[in-house]
């Protein structure tokens, strides 16, 4: 009935999963007076980082070259180059979060070699988000059927529903730097993923039954 009564509400959904990827970053760096010395140990060490991750294969889901830079330094007094710098990041994810730890450690330990992470996050065509949507429309139907009884009436019919947004927090990164200096003793990590918060929002009109008043 186009002239029923109709009921408007707003429905939502909150959870707290476990993350399904990780992602850090490995820069390799370079310097020395001499340009071409700097780019051969930073063309060595870059290798070095690549062949640790062909031996961790299994483990790395995806790895993709960032950011290659190389640059002059100059004394603050003028144009004079003092020496040559360079480095190559490469950003690594794995859903494979038994061996992240060993596998930072041991890029980590590689020489003048800085690792960056992990960012914990969902794929984004996880279940999580399906999920909470579904549970965002089960809320709204929830709300409806309460303020529709507490008009003695009952919900009748959907007119209307609409997505209002479905968010997931920021990544969260912790930020650690490495250098190797000698000989190190067996090093483990242990991480804990941080659980990735996902909320889901609808709004959602529903016709109702004649309200009974007084």
């Amino acid at each position: 009935m186009a002239d029923a009564p109709v009921v408007a509400v707003r429905g939502e959904a909150y959870r707290e999963v476990a993350p399904e990827l990780a992602r850090f970053t490995v820069t390799a760096t370079a310097r020395d007076r001499d340009r071409e010395t700097t780019l051969t140990r930073l063309a060595e060490r870059a290798a070095a980082v690549r062949a640790l991750l062909d031996a961790a294969e299994p483990a790395v889901e995806r790895r993709e070259t960032g950011q290659v830079h190389v640059w002059p330094v100059t004394r603050r007094s003028g144009d004079r180059v003092v020496a040559y710098q360079g480095s190559v990041s490469t950003t690594v994810t794995t859903s494979d979060f038994t061996a992240l730890g060993e596998l930072m450690l041991r890029l980590a330990d590689q020489e003048q070699v800085e690792v960056a992470g992990p960012v914990w996050s969902l794929r984004p065509d996880s279940p999580a988000y399906r999920e909470a949507r579904q549970a965002a429309i089960a809320d709204a139907l929830v709300r409806a059927r309460e303020y529709a009884e507490a008009l003695g009436a009952r919900v009748t019919a959907l007119r209307e529903l609409s997505d209002t947004g479905l968010s997931a927090s920021p990544p969260m990164m912790v930020k650690a730097a490495y250098a190797r200096s000698g000989e190190q003793p067996e090093l483990e990590l242990e991480l804990d993923p941080a659980p990735q918060p996902v909320q889901a929002a609808v709004e959602a009109r529903f016709t109702i039954s004649e309200p009974v008043l007084g």
